[in-house]
């Protein structure tokens, strides 16, 4: 990675970059506590959108369905619906399209999706489902003028066994109306802008949003790192290396690492980042502080469960 951005240039970069939020919806009591409180604090960022994506095999659908009603509800953000096709056919997912429109919702996130058993395993279409992402997208824009999100892969979907047969998914999705395209975390920016040139010399123009992946835990962000096929680089093992017991120092890094990422990415014309959040806030907001994202202070964020 370029890392000739420093940290001194021009105060005014904030106001030239436009992030998004990705959450996932809460198992038990506990982690929605902490979802709501990492909501709270990130929503004065004034982010475009915040994402709420389902589990592996659709497993959290119910989940995501009140956590998006509630965030519509209590805050002033604007959420985006993740959808996926696995296990369900097109007459449920269109129902679920039409609740979330219901609701109010005008963003999707559209997704294939892993199976159960998660990433890594073999994807089989469900009998009478939508079979991948294109096909989503289509469903969605039969239904309303959405703004739809898909996916993209800059080191390419694990289980393509090229980049062409991968850009051409994702040249499919461009014609059912997809809006932009959010990648996958990648660290190494080099293999984002070769991606982003191969999409462009395929006609595809729609905005490519780098995904953006703080390393909470290096060991954890390795480990799904190569089942999700995405490469880590020796330097960023290097800056890791002997802090598995020093989760302080381990978040400080972390955080000068991954707005380092982000700046060079400006620098090479990008505007648009869409955070993994992980639903922790504090690591997050500090690269937010870091890369010129500060609070504005008529932001009006979560209402107080107990008013």
């Amino acid at each position: 990675m370029n890392t000739k951005f420093p940290f001194s240039r021009r105060s005014d970069i904030g106001s030239r970059i436009h992030v998004s939020f990705e959450f996932f919806p809460p198992k038990n009591d506990e982690m929605e506590s902490k979802l709501w409180q990492t909501i709270e604090r990130l929503a004065p960022l004034s982010p475009d959108f915040v994402s709420v994506t389902y589990g592996a095999g659709g497993s959290t659908r119910e989940r995501t369905v009140r956590t998006v009603r509630r965030i519509l509800n209590e805050t002033a953000l604007k959420p985006a619906a993740h959808l996926t096709c696995v296990d369900a056919t097109q007459a449920e997912v269109d129902e679920v399209i039409g609740e979330f429109a219901a609701m109010g919702v005008r963003r999707f996130v559209a997704l294939r999706g892993d199976p159960k058993e998660g990433v890594g395993s073999a994807y089989q279409p469900h009998d009478g489902g939508y079979e991948n992402g294109a096909e989503l997208v289509g469903a969605l824009k039969r239904q309303g003028e959405f703004d739809v999100s898909v996916s993209a892969y800059p080191e390419k979907h694990p289980e393509s066994p090229d980049f062409a047969t991968d850009i051409e998914m994702l040249k499919r999705k461009v014609d059912q109306g997809a809006s932009r395209a959010i990648t996958q975390f990648f660290f190494d920016n080099d293999l984002f802008e070769r991606y982003v040139e191969r999409v462009r010399r395929a006609g595809i123009l729609i905005p490519i949003v780098p995904g953006i992946l703080p390393v909470h835990n290096f060991a954890q962000v390795s480990s799904f790192s190569k089942r999700a096929g995405a490469h880590v680089p020796q330097w960023l093992a290097d800056r890791f290396d002997g802090l598995e017991n020093d989760p302080q120092t381990h978040m400080l890094v972390a955080a000068a690492v991954t707005a380092e990422q982000v700046l060079d990415l400006v620098e090479r014309g990008v505007s648009d980042f869409h955070f993994y959040t992980m639903n922790r806030a504090d690591l997050v907001y500090a690269i937010c502080h870091l890369i010129g994202i500060r609070e504005k202070a008529s932001t009006r964020t979560v209402e107080s469960v107990a008013a």
